[in-house]
């Protein structure tokens, strides 16, 4: 049940993070052999970490809705009644979770034509639809994040819940609480 939980709470952040590092430490080795004259340049590095972007940009998209820091105007939000809120926020999860299926329907015929065409990419010779499968799988786990927050939203629907300053506020507190408390345990 715990790894439930965690890829509940984790899975796109560990993923964002680990393909930052990644393209990240390409990037530096990539400077460094540049520099050094007898050491042969890496073609695939610019290719591959370019890759990285556009899988974490589509890694960001469920993550964004899971965290709902979608563009909103929380001020105006803030300011309404709770019920219409709460019925705003149920509408708006339905309708990324719509959306995102929509798109997500519509990749598919994209990454189809790819593997069609047998198209690769020109440093690494890898598949294109290799890379564009991360639109689908992006698309798919916003969907389900979509849902996920709606049925959240509905669970709560008469709960006061707090404004977005209130939430931006005990978020800072419980990560500084952690901060003192992995501090501490350095010591």
């Amino acid at each position: 049940m715990k790894a439930v939980k965690w890829l509940d709470e984790r899975f796109e952040e560990t993923l964002l993070v680990l393909l930052l590092v990644l393209i990240s430490c390409v990037e530096l080795i990539q400077v460094i052999i540049r520099n050094v004259p007898w050491i042969p340049a890496l073609t695939w590095a610019e290719e591959f970490c370019r890759f990285c972007w556009i899988w974490s940009v589509f890694l960001s998209l469920p993550y964004t809705v899971r965290k709902a820091s979608m563009l909103r105007v929380n001020v105006l939000m803030d300011a309404m009644p709770r019920k219409v809120k709460n019925t705003v926020n149920i509408i708006v999860d339905i309708v990324v979770a719509a959306t995102m299926g929509l798109l997500g329907v519509h990749s598919v015929s994209v990454i189809q034509r790819i593997m069609k065409s047998g198209e690769t990419s020109s440093a690494m010779q890898w598949p294109m639809w290799m890379v564009y499968i991360i639109m689908l799988i992006g698309f798919f786990l916003a969907v389900l994040r979509g849902i996920q927050q709606a049925y959240l939203h509905i669970r709560s629907f008469n709960d006061a819940g707090m404004t977005v300053a209130e939430q931006t506020m005990a978020e800072a507190a419980e990560e500084i609480e952690a901060g003192k408390r992995t501090e501490g345990g350095n010591k």
